[in-house]
């Protein structure tokens, strides 16, 4: 099955909004003619962040418009960004004004912080775009649901749930294999502007033929339901 089949048979069995994208984080950032992410870099910070995105899951929201390369300085001004992404260890982000304003106000506590995942290498770059334009297995790829299609994913396959910060399903997906969903997080859905209505799932790259295969006959099963339902409402 295509990369362009899975994103059109996904889309078109979830009803999705927003077409998958596929993310593969970059050993080397190759120079095989994909352009690199081409914002301006930010002003730095007193403490020295800076980025050409305000976290890394604002490079989601490009992806679905266009593949391009981002290297690991352009992931800097989000410090939790930064750590589960693999550029940076728990001992070089501890020190930010933007960490220690999320534990001042109790969103996180240093106890949660130390179960988030961060990825199991550290990469020079990452890439993102469409699933449809992929030429090679990504490492993950991402979907934006509703709660309806997320009720589907969770009845086709198991799902890993994960806590706050949203982002961690990446590495919990290229790492673990696993299908990694969230609720998303109030500081990414306030610097993407993701809708109060989408939630995020993560799946490795080698398991989306998989996840395609196991919603055939759930969201068959689901329309039938519907149908009947949708009859039976006729009686009252």
């Amino acid at each position: 099955m295509s990369y362009a089949t899975m994103s059109d048979s996904l889309t078109g069995l979830l009803g999705l909004e927003h077409a998958p994208i596929a993310i593969t984080f970059l050993d080397t950032v190759p120079d095989d003619g994909t352009p690199l992410f081409n914002e301006p870099m930010s002003e730095p910070t007193d403490d020295g962040r800076s980025g050409r995105a305000a976290a890394p899951c604002v490079f989601w929201m490009h992806a679905h418009e266009r593949t391009f390369d981002t290297l690991a300085e352009d992931h800097g001004n989000c410090s939790v960004g930064r750590f589960t992404h693999g550029f940076a260890d728990a001992a070089d982000i501890l020190d930010k004004s933007d960490v220690a304003a999320l534990l001042d106000v109790g969103w996180v506590t240093m106890e949660a912080f130390t179960g988030v995942a961060t990825l199991s290498r550290r990469p020079e770059g990452v890439r993102y775009g469409p699933l449809s334009g992929a030429v090679s297995e990504p490492d993950v790829v991402l979907l934006r649901v509703t709660p309806r299609q997320m009720m589907e994913i969770n009845d086709a396959v198991d799902v890993d749930w994960s806590g706050k910060p949203q982002c961690q399903i990446l590495p919990r997906a290229a790492d673990h294999g696993l299908i990694a969903a969230s609720m998303g997080c109030a500081l990414s859905r306030a610097r993407t502007g993701m809708a109060d209505g989408e939630l995020t799932v993560a799946v490795p790259g080698d398991r989306v033929e998989e996840l395609v295969e196991a919603l055939q006959p759930v969201t068959r099963a689901d329309d039938a339901v519907i149908g009947y339902a949708t009859a039976d409402l006729a009686r009252f």
